[in-house]
């Protein structure tokens, strides 16, 4: 079984050609910025930026692009964006967590709604959704880097929470508090991680039916065409191979 970050891997594979770029490297420097003007602009010193860097990295955006962000937010910018998370219920049922950094509340709760409402969902009020996830910080490393065997007794000796693998990436979870640590240690050991930072996992996982998940997908995609969405997160499963029926 499979869920939203199964799906999501695909769907970046098989769409990489033709993604907006100029979109997501605006949502990644966005995020830089902020993460800057809200630490230090050292991502040796500030974990936040040190994880926005390494997500903008795998998106291949171009060096002077992150330079740049982390530039302006030194600046004088008149650019202030607030972080607020919106919960809410996809078809079937599915839980939905959406993060954005906006600089206009009224615009992405009335955006929001509007793309739920349209498409068999619904916004929902705070708590409503987030008691069925549990916020964790979460590493990935490629597995082409590790065996099995040697992650598992790697991150036995760190403070972790939980260990998973993934068809492409050892997932290394880790209490939110915890994450900048853990991620210095395993740097230690392998040259470059696929991911950093703090996400939403799923308590308990729906499973839906295929018309259901091509609903679901939709909705999603929808929201993270938002420019002030960064991330969303949802609970559903569905079998790998239906996954890659609609996929390929």
């Amino acid at each position: 079984m499979a869920g939203h970050s199964h799906w999501a891997g695909i769907k970046h594979k098989k769409g990489k050609a033709d993604k907006i770029r100029s979109k997501l490297f605006s949502k990644l420097s966005r995020e830089i910025m902020v993460s800057a003007k809200l630490g230090l602009p050292d991502p040796t010193m500030n974990a936040r930026l040190r994880a926005a860097i390494l997500a903008a990295r795998e998106a291949n955006m171009p060096k002077d692009n992150i330079e740049r962000a982390i530039k302006k937010s030194q600046g004088a910018s008149e650019e202030n964006y607030d972080a607020v998370t919106y919960e809410g219920f996809a078809p079937g049922g599915v839980a939905v967590m959406v993060e954005v950094l906006t600089d206009n509340k009224n615009r992405i709760t009335s955006n929001l709604r509007s793309i739920f409402e349209k498409n068999g969902g619904s916004l929902a009020g705070p708590g409503s959704v987030a008691y069925q996830f549990e916020k964790l910080g979460l590493i990935q490393i490629k597995k082409e880097f590790s065996t099995e065997d040697q992650m598992l007794e790697l991150v036995t000796e760190l403070n972790t929470k939980d260990f998973e693998i993934s068809k492409d990436y050892f997932e290394i979870y880790t209490e939110v508090k915890d994450l900048h640590v853990v991620q210095v240690e395993l740097e230690k050991k392998f040259k470059e991680l696929s991911f950093s930072g703090v996400v939403w996992k799923p308590k308990v996982l729906v499973s839906v039916n295929k018309e259901v998940f091509k609903s679901i997908i939709n909705l999603i995609e929808l929201i993270e065409d938002d420019d002030d969405v960064q991330k969303v997160y949802s609970n559903f499963e569905i079998d790998d191979q239906i996954i890659t029926e609609i996929a390929s």
